[in-house]
């Protein structure tokens, strides 16, 4: 039995196991099996570990898509280049390689979801381990950012500090915070709605449920506005690679 997983603190909104499942019933991989482990904290991963023998890579969400990193044997590029994991990969002489498949995701879904022309500037809402991700693709896709947390003492922006003039001129914004997921859909992040217009595009890296909040409110201005799932499909697609060793 080959097996895989995701390691999260909550992963009732997680469609992980489903996308794998069918892609190894696809596959006719029957020997292949793909499970959620809740972990309370990271450190329960090695017991996690030692009752899993047949484990042969991890998913990673949040929160512990940087507390990870201490039980690593070591991180590939990627990783080192965003500075989270969101993919562990198992080798045959025991050690676990940390990897980063988010921004590969984050980055080819985007450029699907702009428009050819887009020159504007984006906000990236929160400073976890997939704003990490976003903000590495953005740098890559040559878009300048600000990233809005709760922090006062962060290096980007509160929400508090949102003028109308910073939402003119940040036409694309992107919800990496886990508010508004299953099966808390009545949250968004508190941004101000009543400044955004339909030349705004919104990105949101949740994708259950398949129209959060944040998104609803950019539709109801005429808003371009696109869920994570996409991202999903494609880091997902990435991990399996290295999974099965076609990435180094």
């Amino acid at each position: 039995m080959r097996e895989f997983g995701l390691i999260g603190r909550t992963l009732r909104h997680s469609f992980s196991q489903t996308y794998f499942t069918q892609k190894f019933d696809s596959l006719n991989l029957a020997d292949h099996q793909y499970e959620l482990f809740e972990l309370v904290t990271i450190d329960e991963l090695p017991a996690l570990l030692s009752k899993h023998p047949d484990l042969c890579g991890l998913n990673v969400t949040i929160p512990y898509k940087e507390k990870v990193w201490p039980f690593l044997t070591k991180v590939a590029p990627s990783a080192a280049r965003v500075g989270a994991v969101n993919t562990i990969e198992f080798t045959s002489d025991g050690r676990l390689i940390g990897h980063n498949t988010d921004m590969v995701g984050f980055r080819d879904s985007l450029r699907s979801f702009l428009s050819a022309d887009f020159r504007g500037r984006a906000l990236v809402l929160g400073s976890g381990g997939g704003s990490k991700a976003v903000e590495v693709a953005l740098r890559d896709l040559g878009i300048g950012y600000w990233v809005v947390s709760r922090n006062p003492l962060g290096p980007g922006l509160t929400y508090d500090e949102l003028t109308p003039e910073i939402m003119r001129e940040h036409l694309l914004i992107i919800n990496t915070t886990p508010l508004g997921t299953f099966p808390d859909v009545q949250e968004c992040p508190p941004i101000p709605y009543n400044t955004l217009s339909s030349q705004h595009y919104l990105y949101d890296l949740i994708y259950n449920p398949r129209e959060t909040e944040f998104m609803k409110r950019g539709q109801a201005v005429g808003a371009q506005t696109k869920n994570g799932f996409e991202m999903l499909c494609i880091q997902a697609e990435e991990a399996w690679k290295i999974w099965n060793g076609e990435v180094r």
